[in-house]
């Protein structure tokens, strides 16, 4: 054993490096843990983000498309592969950065000598606060994951969340942002969402309820308005936007002024309103060529949830 001052045949006072590492080892040891903290957080999110883009370039050269924008033209499931693969790795990177720190401070506290029996008491009573305080925060987290694993919506769709509806803009993993037709950014929390109306995914349904007076000819009006569907889904202009053939499901209410015939056209989710508004000039102009005077609205009155979407 060398005493203070006395140094070994390399000329190293190992006395006087003890006492120094007993002085400043924990400072360099917590130095240590923060900075390993941080590079193991840049690897983590570094092979996250090297997934993601594998995942997107993949789907990009599949589909031939310069840019993620581009790939609005190309079939859903890519648009969607490509949103549900950025929204997963965002939540990777969340985990990773709360999983790496957490580790650390318990690295950082056994380092300054806290007993890890009161280590484990305290994260007892910290789980317990969390658990109490912070339920609602974990309901948004646990929600908003599994919306982005079922991929429930995704960025772009058309969706309806009860109190918002409108086009989402942002998926989040404790909040979604959807922006109505009014402009009104609206931030729902995932937690608070019981349901979802996506009006994006698959097909949709564009379903006129043509009021016409009690006394026309239903089979001529019936027919006008099958021809005038069906010149619409012949249209070159319309024609990848309608998948089937347009149907009359026939009257949907009788009274004593105008007698309602119900005409139904499958178009693609995306192109619902842009077919139904050009659906509903053309059967105005087919009306007016069979000389049929529409009823006034006011008399009118349509009863029944379905009706009266």
């Amino acid at each position: 054993m060398f005493e203070s001052g006395q140094a070994d045949d390399a000329g190293i006072d190992w006395a006087a490096v003890g006492a120094w590492w007993e002085r400043w080892g924990a400072p360099i040891g917590v130095l240590l843990v923060i900075v390993g903290a941080f590079i193991a957080y840049a690897i983590v999110k570094a092979i996250v983000g090297r997934v993601v883009h594998e995942v997107v370039t993949g789907v990009k050269r599949k589909a031939d498309a310069a840019d993620t924008e581009a790939l609005v033209n190309s079939p859903l499931a890519q648009v969607r592969v490509v949103q549900r693969t950025r929204a997963i790795g965002s939540v990777l990177n969340t985990l990773a950065a709360w999983l790496i720190g957490a580790f650390g401070l318990i690295l950082i506290l056994s380092i300054l000598g806290v007993d890890p029996a009161s280590l484990v008491a305290m994260a007892g009573f910290l789980g317990a606060a969390a658990g109490i305080g912070a339920q609602g925060v974990i309901k948004d987290f646990l929600n908003g994951l599994f919306m982005v694993f079922e991929d429930q919506l995704g960025i772009g769709d058309t969706v309806d969340l009860g109190e918002a509806s409108g086009i989402v803009e942002s998926v989040g993993i404790r909040v979604t942002q959807v922006r109505d037709v009014n402009g009104t950014l609206w931030y729902v929390r995932n937690g608070e969402i019981i349901r979802v109306g996506n009006e994006s995914q698959g097909w949709a349904r564009v379903v006129i309820d043509q009021a016409v007076p009690y006394e026309s000819d239903i089979d001529a009006v019936t027919q006008r308005l099958i021809d005038v569907a069906t010149d619409l889904s012949e249209d070159v202009a319309w024609l990848g936007r309608i998948i089937d053939k347009p149907a009359v499901w026939g009257i949907e209410s009788v009274s004593a002024e105008a007698v309602v015939v119900r005409l139904v056209v499958k178009t693609r989710a995306s192109a619902k309103y842009d077919v139904a508004r050009e659906l509903r000039r053309r059967v105005k102009d087919g009306l007016d060529d069979l000389g049929v005077t529409l009823p006034s609205l006011q008399k009118i009155v349509v009863k029944g949830i379905e009706d009266s979407a």
